[in-house]
């Protein structure tokens, strides 16, 4: 399209869209082919006497602008799609292949799965071991490596009792901010001390903080491990 279509077509949009008092005063100077009928005229019925190039008449001219303006906005929808659908897209995908720890397992029995965390003293272990024997329950505690080296009596003594032993991680990190490998190391240094101890191996992990992303997922299942989380905290209750 050339420049001067472009102007008479910009003419023809802005007489369109002229106020009233503006046709009015136009109203004594146009001539009298081109004067509105009536006292109140709209604008749709007043147009300035303007022959685009080539002598087209106007109203194919209002018809080729119409299909212009329809063509153009189709133009910027169809770049708007190109330039944020992919990235819509990409956040969707994203999302939807997010991996998740285990936080229930559906069961038709009236039961719960409890479960410890062991980071940080022992005052209250022994405790805890014979409330749950009394009433003849087994548990997990999930426990770090550094209270594994600490109280390594009180990993025995849980073994003993029949409960799960379950890793809490090395050093209680948060795991979503480590690598595939240091993800690995985390989980397989508790491993092999439990391993030594008792000759179990271990396969629950629980991600300290419950902080978890695909990376360590992956890094958990690679390792022989099943991951858990909560879905009850004992913590707010």
């Amino acid at each position: 399209m050339s420049p001067c279509n472009i102007m008479d077509y910009n003419i023809i949009c802005e007489v369109r869209v002229m106020n009233l008092s503006w046709n009015r005063r136009r109203k004594s100077e146009a001539s009298p082919d081109t004067q509105p009928q009536g006292d109140n005229p709209s604008p749709a019925e007043f147009r300035l006497p303007i022959t685009p190039p080539g002598g087209k008449p106007k109203r194919q001219l209002s018809v080729f602008l119409r299909a212009g303006i329809f063509v153009l906005t189709a133009i910027v929808a169809g770049a708007g799609a190109y330039r944020f659908l992919p990235m819509a897209a990409v956040a969707v995908s994203q999302t939807a292949k997010k991996e998740l720890p285990i936080y229930c397992v559906n069961t038709t029995e009236k039961k719960v799965a409890l479960s410890f965390d062991a980071a940080w003293g022992n005052e209250d272990t022994q405790a805890i071991l014979d409330i749950l024997a009394k009433y003849d329950v087994r548990v997990t505690f999930f426990m770090t490596g550094g209270w594994i080296e600490k109280y390594p009596e009180d990993v025995k003594a849980i073994a003993a009792a029949g409960h799960d032993l379950g890793n809490h991680s090395e050093n209680h990190k948060q795991m979503s901010k480590l690598s595939a490998e240091e993800c690995a190391e985390e989980i397989m240094k508790p491993h092999e001390k439990v391993k030594e101890l008792t000759g179990q191996d271990m396969i629950l992990f629980r991600p300290p903080y419950g902080d978890y992303n695909n990376t360590l997922i992956s890094a958990v299942r690679q390792s022989g491990y099943h991951c858990i989380q909560w879905d009850v905290d004992t913590v707010v209750l």
